[in-house]
């Protein structure tokens, strides 16, 4: 179940809720989950209670007991519990992650692709100006990749910090990475650091990361690891490659939506970093002999890959096997 999933289970109890009488307040649009907050538990909590609190004239308890009594026992949930003034705390099925890596293994390069934009139709006014160019040319592949049409429709300007430099080549990798991970309202920061070979690069750690996922790969397949789509896997103990593997749709729905490709290229610094931290997990070490658990962690490396493949295809940038 993806933060997309679980956020439309929860609106749909909240539907329920207000047709049963339980509640009288308006549906919102979307409920929003996160990852828990100190102080929380679960996979992912949601503030929903205390938004319609207000409008229900109810406490936020009583609202969050509510919508628990209408999620608890929907597929995929496992528990669920209030915390604070009114907080929900969601505790995913145990089967929630081999789920997940197999709808990335299923939509491959399409996986966060989806229809939540379907009807919409825009141009983007860029301009000469690269940066924008630039910009035109990833949020018309985000907004795409949501079910959006663009090269028609009502004109969007862009309004983004130009570029220092305006003699880049376009289509240079460091070159939209640096243009694309900051921010509109920040100025770009171009320069050969963007060409060093070192963590400290944040193009190099993304596109590292994806490089060793295709390397366990090959050295699981020397080993006789292979992960199978019909195997049943383990749950792996990875919260932080999890969590960043299930939080790509909704990533790039926001990323689409906000006009805002640089929440992608932090999201996918944040998958790299969770994938290094867990590659020296995932094959056997010494006399260590493969076994089940090394085939479910492949899997899961094989589908942060895939996320970081993905991801760097819709920014416009290259993807190695090898670097």
């Amino acid at each position: 179940m993806t933060p997309a999933d679980l956020s439309r289970t929860v609106l749909h109890a909240v539907r329920r809720a207000v047709a049963d009488g339980a509640l009288d307040a308006p549906v919102p649009e979307s409920v929003s989950v996160e990852r828990p907050r100190p102080g929380g538990c679960g996979d992912y909590a949601t503030n929903v209670a205390l938004r319609l609190a207000g409008p229900a004239h109810q406490p936020p308890r009583a609202v969050a007991e509510a919508l628990r009594d209408r999620i608890a026992g929907q597929p995929g949930i496992a528990s669920i519990e209030i915390t604070g003034p009114g907080f929900l705390n969601i505790t995913l099925h145990s089967g929630a992650q081999q789920e997940l890596v197999d709808r990335v293994r299923q939509q491959g390069a399409a996986y966060g692709h989806s229809g939540q934009l379907a009807g919409v139709a825009v141009r983007f006014e860029a301009g000469e100006e690269l940066r924008a160019r630039v910009w035109a040319d990833v949020l018309g592949r985000l907004l795409r990749s949501q079910g959006a049409e663009t090269g028609h429709g009502e004109v969007e300007r862009l309004h983004v910090v130009p570029a220092p430099d305006q003699t880049q080549d376009p289509a240079a990798d460091a070159t939209r990475w640096a243009l694309l991970s900051a921010a509109a309202h920040d100025r770009p920061r171009t320069g050969p650091h963007l060409l060093v070979q070192h963590e400290s690069n944040p193009l190099f750690t993304v596109r590292y990361a994806h490089a060793r996922s295709r390397a366990l790969s090959r050295n699981a397949g020397r080993l006789g690891i292979i992960t199978e789509p019909a195997a049943e896997q383990a749950t792996v103990d990875a919260p932080a490659l999890t969590g960043a593997i299930g939080d790509h749709p909704a990533v790039l729905a926001s990323a689409a939506r906000l006009r805002a490709p640089d929440r992608l290229a932090r999201h996918l610094e944040a998958t790299a970093d969770a994938l290094l931290s867990f590659q020296h997990t995932v094959l056997p070490l010494g006399d260590e002999k493969p076994s089940a658990a090394h085939r479910s962690r492949l899997a899961l490396a094989e589908a942060a890959g895939t996320v970081l493949a993905g991801g760097l295809s819709l920014l416009g940038i290259s993807a190695p096997d090898y670097l």
